[in-house]
């Protein structure tokens, strides 16, 4: 049994932005407070539980959300990919964007608890969970009065094992039986469905059985979709007879047909020209700048590098946000346009030039890169690292090759002397990345190579490399059998030796 405190959240309620009806208590995030320990059992249980889904590949791959090697990019970009096919095939493309209504309240424990069944997860690890989901209790506390209630569904905001769980709820979704012209992505609880099909009537009448499938889902697991907040959309350019006002059904009520649908901070627009998320994106920045402005004169306030911290760290992420989905707008010169004229402004704020001085003047001036070939570089980059393994560099693990939780890699900085001494050393120059390696065996160089990288890579990927190089080559080596099977690593990259005692690292 679980000590009692381990079972008990302090619930903190804290107003949602723009929500001023107060007396509605879903304008409220409520969230939980959990003590130590019980947020360390948390950490621990859903660790092994996500290790032994990942290993045995049960969870779908079209989830993305609390996923590691996956991000909002990626589920945008597969959206993205399925509708641009659509449009070389010269067909209609529907779009269903679904929100839960309360999300966080959705978490139906025995259904999680059936699929872990599902899934012959470990006894032990079923049991705990079993038991640290029974008898939970939810305490709030004002200046008067304090309630205490018992909990038997939720998972609570500020939970380290929430986001684990829903994802194993929502896997079912996402195994179920959908047509072949239908992609069904989800990232957490955001659920977005996409059906292509040859006239919009065939693509209407399939969403509508696809969705059909999704409530009857949502039914059996106690889930509701907010009708409101879920919209559709068609995507199309071509120009066609047919009428394009589609009837799109959750829960018997028909949703709201949009032209443009936020998906995961990037705007798709009917036509998939992006051109909706550029002018939204240089709208906000601009707010931002204007705002500095007010503290940004000529003989006073912010500095110049004060100026151009703010705009890496601040104005240029929101700028690239999301970069590789609309990465083909920026060919277009209206939309370089708009996204220079965001990047004038804050050049002309750092180096305190006149309106009338050009933008390429004032960019030589800041030294800042222009961000139109920031954004070409930030996709090519994405690309690279989509298909690391065709370029042979440095790539993500994929989480069901992790080391199980309990298992982690000991480093010693002072061993005793060895028979075997294995020498590394990288550096990174002008002259690009390089990596070396000698090996002596009982003081007699046996072995020595260079190997030379990419420029892209860094000092640390090369000292790496080079640990790892060796382990291989030391394994084909003739060696007499007097000499012990045990060998001394020297490096000088500390970076290497705190990657290989942190588990969390999955970078090779």
């Amino acid at each position: 049994m679980l000590s009692e405190d381990m079972e008990k959240a302090k619930l903190i309620p804290i107003t949602k932005p723009g929500k001023e009806d107060k007396a509605d208590p879903s304008k409220y995030r409520p969230i939980s407070l959990i003590n130590v320990g019980g947020k360390v059992l948390e950490k621990l249980l859903i660790n092994r539980i996500m290790h032994y889904l990942y290993t045995n590949d049960f969870l779908n791959h079209n989830q993305y959300g609390f996923t590691p090697t996956k991000s909002t990019t990626d589920a945008a970009m597969v959206v993205k990919e399925f509708a641009e096919e659509g449009l070389r095939q010269g067909l209609i493309t529907i779009l269903v964007s679904l929100d839960v209504k309360g999300a966080f309240d959705a978490a139906w424990w025995p259904s999680i608890l059936k699929k872990l069944q599902d899934f012959k997860c470990p006894m032990n690890l079923y049991n705990l969970t079993k038991s640290y989901l029974s008898q939970r209790t939810a305490v709030m506390t004002t200046y008067t009065i304090k309630v205490a209630k018992e909990v038997s569904s939720a998972s609570p905001q500020g939970s380290c094992c929430g986001p684990g769980l829903r994802n194993i709820q929502y896997n079912s979704l996402l195994n179920l039986a959908f047509k072949k012209q239908t992609k069904v992505i989800a990232f957490a609880d955001d659920l977005l469905i996409a059906v292509k099909a040859e006239s919009v009537r065939e693509a209407e009448n399939i969403t509508n059985l696809e969705l059909n499938k999704v409530t009857i889902w949502a039914q059996n697991k106690k889930l509701t979709f907010n009708e409101q907040k879920s919209k559709a959309m068609i995507i199309s350019r071509m120009r066609r007879k047919e009428d394009k006002e589609i009837s799109i059904y959750i829960n018997n009520k028909m949703l709201e047909q949009v032209q443009t649908m936020k998906y995961l901070g990037s705007i798709i627009d009917s036509k998939l020209n992006f051109r909706e998320h550029i002018i939204h994106i240089s709208s906000k920045c601009n707010k931002l700048i204007h705002a500095l402005t007010k503290s940004a004169k000529l003989s006073w306030g912010l500095s110049h590098a004060a100026l151009h911290t703010i705009y890496k760290g601040k104005i240029l992420p929101v700028l690239l946000y999301g970069e590789p989905v609309w990465t083909e707008a920026l060919k277009k010169e209206c939309n370089k346009t708009v996204y220079n004229r965001v990047q004038r402004i804050i050049n002309i704020k750092i180096a305190k030039a006149f309106r009338t001085t050009s933008n390429e003047a004032v960019s030589t001036l800041t030294g800042l890169t222009p961000v139109v070939i920031k954004a070409e570089e930030a996709a090519k980059l994405y690309n690279i690292m989509r298909h690391r393994q065709a370029y042979e560099i440095d790539h993500e693990v994929q989480p069901k090759d992790w080391l199980h939780p309990a298992d982690t890699v000991k480093v010693t900085e002072q061993l005793d002397e060895q028979d075997i001494q294995i020498y590394t050393d990288g550096s990174k120059s002008g002259h690009g990345v390089r990596a070396g390696i000698a090996i002596f065996i009982q003081n007699e160089l046996a072995h020595q190579s260079r190997y030379t990288l990419h420029n892209r890579c860094s000092n640390n990927q090369a000292e790496q490399l080079e640990i790892d190089k060796a382990l291989e080559i030391i394994g084909k080596l003739h060696i007499n059998d007097n000499v012990p099977r045990s060998a001394t690593v020297h490096t000088d990259s500390r970076i290497t030796l705190q990657s290989l005692q942190n588990t969390i690292t999955t970078t090779i």
